[in-house]
């Protein structure tokens, strides 16, 4: 009587084990596509920070750019309201010529 319970008590413990087995690998194979998920997106969030990087570096060479360009526009209209300024007063000293004569 003593094999039969012993054989069923030996069949018993081996399904336990295997099934016992088969979650453990279950949750390894959780785990690791769970890994592999964090890992895509970390590789997402890099390529993101890398694209804003690049486009913030051309940004700020358009900025750079604009600024130049307003800078000599600027400096441009001086230089004509200079010379508009010498030409005003150029005029001005020969009507003042004029009248004394």
């Amino acid at each position: 009587m003593k094999t039969p319970i012993l054989l069923l008590l030996a069949l018993a413990s081996t399904a336990a084990l295997i099934s016992c087995n088969e979650k453990k690998a279950a949750i390894e194979a959780k785990k690791d596509a769970t890994k592999d998920a964090i890992d895509e997106r970390k590789e997402a969030v890099n390529h993101a920070a890398e694209s804003a990087t690049k486009q913030t570096d051309a940004n700020a060479e358009i900025s750079k750019a604009n600024i130049e360009a307003a800078n000599r526009a600027a400096q441009a209209q001086l230089d004509a309201n200079k010379k508009m300024a010498d030409a005003a007063a150029a005029a001005e000293k020969a009507r003042v010529d004029a009248l004394n004569k």
